[in-house]
């Protein structure tokens, strides 16, 4: 069948007919499709919008979550770093306390390691302080969100940290002065003598000896002679104030005899006490080292013995014997002046000098009490140790003799500690030796130096 081909107005009834039927906001969509589906579409658009805000407001939660988390995990850092600080701090003050303690009694192998210890533990906290600054603990956030805690939290340590660092500063400048004095004195050599420098000593008023002469000899025992004097007065005050009774201690450590009688007078009671005394210290004069030690030195190396000797003279004689002993604690000098203190005061003797044995307990550990006793113990220590050097740098060396209890009283070897009245002169026949005070000494060109006793009149 033939199709049948359309007028004019057939095709313009159609077009009308169809514009009545579907009006054009409802017949075509936003795509050219049904009404249905434009307004699934719309529907469809819509859910997208709501579900496009709710993840815009997830992701805003999400970095808002990640931003506290990261605020939490610097605050756990800069606590860590903290804890670390304050551990830090006290290790300084450890070591800072063993370098103090180095200084006094002087220990060079402590002082080493109390000083590597200082340098380490302020390296340490300048670690810290620099990782501070990265950003607290190496996080790679260049420091943010630190800022607000670094002046109210580090700055007071930084401070502490510079103020130590001064502390140190000032410590070194005393080290320094200390082996000034050290360069003066001498450094310890393998036999425990000191060699001096050739450096003259500041604090000296006096020029250091070139030769060992008789009279510096002599002067030396004169020395010997006062700085009795006076630790015998302070060593009696403190037995008056023990309440000791100072005849009966005389009688005690010169006890009479039949032909010898005891201390003829109260106040002579002190003759005796210094007899003990120096009887203790000359103990050993003859020997080297006081028989400290086995040396031989005088005998295999005479020579070069003698002039060690008055090095050692020479730099031992301006100096305090307690800051000498605060350098070298355990020198032949200090071992010496702890035998010393030891064979003098017995246990009882210093328990009821001092009411106990602390300053005793000091010296067996090879310590120096810093007391105004011990001092002045010291200072003759120091003496009868000059003397000591003096008389092993001379060549030959002083003979030295004790009279002995009962002996003929002999003016030209004697002198008596007491003095007669009137001023007279001893009667020679009439008087005897009641007991050695300090010994005499013949010297290499005929002098003799006069051992002092005490005279009593023959039974």
């Amino acid at each position: 069948m033939a199709t049948k081909v359309p007028n004019l107005s057939d095709l313009i009834h159609r077009v009308a007919s169809s514009c009545l039927l579907h009006p054009v906001g409802r017949v075509h969509g936003p795509d050219g499709g049904n009404p249905e589906g434009s307004k699934e579409e719309e529907e469809k658009q819509e859910r997208e919008k709501v579900e496009g805000e709710g993840e815009e407001d997830f992701r805003v939660w999400e970095e808002e979550e990640e931003q506290r988390e990261g605020v939490l995990e610097r605050m756990r850092e800069v606590e860590g770093l903290l804890e670390e600080v304050f551990e830090g701090v006290s290790a300084m003050k450890r070591a800072y306390v063993s370098l103090q303690e180095a200084h006094c009694p002087w220990d060079p192998e402590k002082m080493r390691v109390a000083d590597v210890a200082v340098v380490a533990e302020l390296r340490r906290l300048g670690r810290l302080r620099e990782r501070f600054r990265r950003g607290g603990g190496g996080g790679g956030n260049g420091g943010r969100g630190l800022g607000p805690y670094r002046e109210a939290v580090v700055g007071p340590y930084e401070a502490a940290v510079e103020e130590l660092k001064r502390e140190v500063r000032v410590k070194e400048a005393e080290v320094e002065g200390l082996k000034e004095k050290l360069r003066t004195v001498a450094t310890v050599g393998k036999k425990g003598r000191f060699h001096p420098s050739h450096r003259r000593v500041s604090c000296s008023s006096q020029a250091a000896a070139s030769v060992p002469t008789p009279e510096l000899f002599n002067s030396c025992m004169s020395q010997v002679k006062q700085a009795c004097k006076t630790f015998i007065s302070l060593l009696l005050s403190r037995m008056r104030s023990s309440n000791w009774d100072i005849e009966a201690a005389a009688r005690t450590i010169q006890a009479p005899s039949d032909t010898i009688p005891a201390v003829q007078s109260p106040h002579h009671a002190k003759h005796a006490i210094e007899s003990y005394v120096l009887c203790k210290f000359f103990q050993g004069f003859e020997n080297e080292t006081f028989y400290i030690d086995g040396s031989l030195s005088s005998l295999l190396h005479p020579s070069q013995f003698r002039q060690d000797c008055l090095s050692q003279f020479n730099g031992i004689k301006p100096m305090d014997p307690t800051e000498l002993l605060g350098i070298f604690p355990n020198s032949p000098f200090g071992r010496f002046c702890c035998k010393k203190y030891l064979a003098v005061f017995h246990p009882q003797m210093e328990e009821s000098l001092f009411g106990g044995l602390e300053q005793r307990r000091a010296v067996l550990a090879g310590n120096h009490p810093r007391t105004e006793f011990y001092a002045e113990f010291l200072n003759l220590a120091k003496a009868v140790w000059l003397l000591h050097l003096v008389a092993f740098a001379l060549d030959p060396a002083p003979s030295h003799f004790q009279a002995s209890r009962g002996a003929d009283y002999h003016p030209e070897y004697m002198e008596s500690v007491v003095r007669f009245s009137g001023g007279k002169v001893a009667p020679v026949g009439d008087m005897a030796v009641g007991f050695p005070v300090s010994p005499g000494f013949k010297l290499g060109n005929g002098a003799v130096i006069k051992s002092r006793v005490y005279l009593v009149s023959r039974v």
